[in-house]
């Protein structure tokens, strides 16, 4: 088929006649289908449920089911070490959910500065460097404290770094959050250049922190997965030692309600932590961080269980990928990247056509992200990104949701060039 640029206006209109058709099905099923969020299906979540068997809660002396350790247990902090790279006294362990950690420590910050710093509330004007597309959920933090987003082009190993390197010669800009493998939405790993770019920064301001949200650490969807260089390895050849907070949790791995989350960081980023946290909680959950450690096991045994979760999430995958292919390839209407792990799958659609492709998926009974949200305050420049979320909906639900989105984004596409 011609590109819909080539087109003349009776080939687009003939087009959207067969098109509207297809739609006008859909719709008349009355389908209501979920392709919002990232949220493990059910499947996925039945995987963990021997973490509800009760195990001992007497482990190496201490009453987990009692008050202390702050840091977590050591079999817990171990496994995290393990995971991420680092020693265990540079983790410590947290609530379910890697997104409390990092919004307190925004609040940490905002009230009471990093590592004796000046509070970023007694600094006017305050910003953050935010890659987009990106997470929406870091903008809404950012959004809380009131602190100004930058936007900072994705490339395809990351951040653009040049942006970045001119940015941060501004002493009011304190940070940037990264997911830097399998990047939420679009799947980029961050190049080995890109992490030794981002270790080796020299910001204007001296509490400049990189939130390094490794959220999709261990989620391959192939036996050959992306590799991340280890940041930690490198930070002290430049002296930024104290530059990055990374975190992570098992929100993916097991139960999001009831899992896990780790911070790792520095010596003294972990003092200046857990003096925040004496004054915050007397210790998170114990119990579940036994279960988990007695449920993994080790690394390999997180390994061996997230192998499971990729035989169902691939397919899945795939399945959306072949629509978006057979649908939209060669319409010079669409691009896309294949990602290899993580949960999303970025699509950018021809500008103006986002917003009215939403449109169209809501009237035809399927929910997508709310287009915008992977751009700060909601504004995609272009109009362009949609998040893809294909973890939730059964196989045959989500077939119906991935024809719908495409002949959603046809039909957007061919109103804009007829000037509909």
């Amino acid at each position: 088929m011609k590109k819909y640029s080539e087109m003349t206006r009776e080939e687009l209109l003939a087009e959207q006649k067969t098109l509207k058709e297809r739609y006008d099905g859909y719709k008349a099923m009355g389908l209501k289908l979920d392709m919002s969020r990232g949220k493990p299906g059910k499947d996925q979540l039945d995987l963990s449920m021997d973490l509800l068997n009760d195990p001992d809660y007497i482990v190496d002396g201490i009453d987990l089911r009692n008050y202390g350790i702050l840091e977590g247990i050591p079999s817990c902090r171990k496994l995290f070490a393990d995971l991420l790279g680092v020693e265990p006294k540079n983790i410590l362990i947290g609530p379910n959910a890697s997104l409390s950690l990092m919004f307190d420590y925004m609040a940490q910050a905002y009230s009471h500065g990093l590592c004796g710093s000046v509070p970023w509330n007694d600094i006017p004007d305050i910003k953050f460097l935010c890659p987009v597309p990106g997470y929406d959920r870091h903008f809404t933090i950012l959004d809380y404290f009131h602190i100004k987003m930058i936007n900072v082009p994705m490339k395809s190993d990351g951040p653009d770094m040049d942006a970045v390197e001119e940015l941060i010669k501004d002493e009011k800009v304190k940070g940037m959050f990264c997911v830097p493998k399998y990047s939420n939405p679009q799947g980029i790993t961050y190049s080995d250049e890109v992490v030794r770019r981002i270790a080796a920064l020299k910001p204007a301001a001296k509490d400049f922190r990189v939130i390094w949200d490794n959220a999709y650490c261990i989620h391959e969807l192939y036996d050959e997965g992306d590799e991340l260089l280890n940041i930690f390895d490198i930070l002290p050849e430049y002296g930024n030692d104290d530059m990055v907070i990374e975190v992570c949790s098992t929100s993916k791995m097991t139960f999001p309600g009831a899992g896990i989350s780790a911070l790792a960081a520095s010596d003294n980023n972990i003092e200046d932590i857990r003096n925040r946290l004496n004054c915050q909680t007397i210790s998170y959950d114990k119990m579940n961080q036994y279960r988990h450690v007695r449920f993994f096991g080790d690394v390999d045994g997180i390994r061996a269980h997230m192998k499971k979760h990729a035989a169902i999430m691939r397919p899945k995958f795939e399945m959306v990928l072949a629509h978006l292919e057979n649908e939209l390839g060669g319409k010079d209407i669409a691009s896309w990247i294949k990602p290899r792990g993580g949960y999303f799958i970025s699509l950018d659609v021809m500008n103006g056509c986002a917003k009215r492709t939403g449109e169209l998926c809501k009237e035809a009974g399927v929910t997508l992200t709310t287009v915008g949200a992977t751009y700060p305050y909601f504004n995609d420049p272009n109009d362009s990104n949609i998040r893809i979320a294909p973890s939730l909906p059964p196989v045959e639900e989500l077939d119906l949701a991935a024809q719908i989105l495409c002949v959603s984004v046809r039909l957007s596409c061919i109103e804009k060039l007829l000037g509909e």
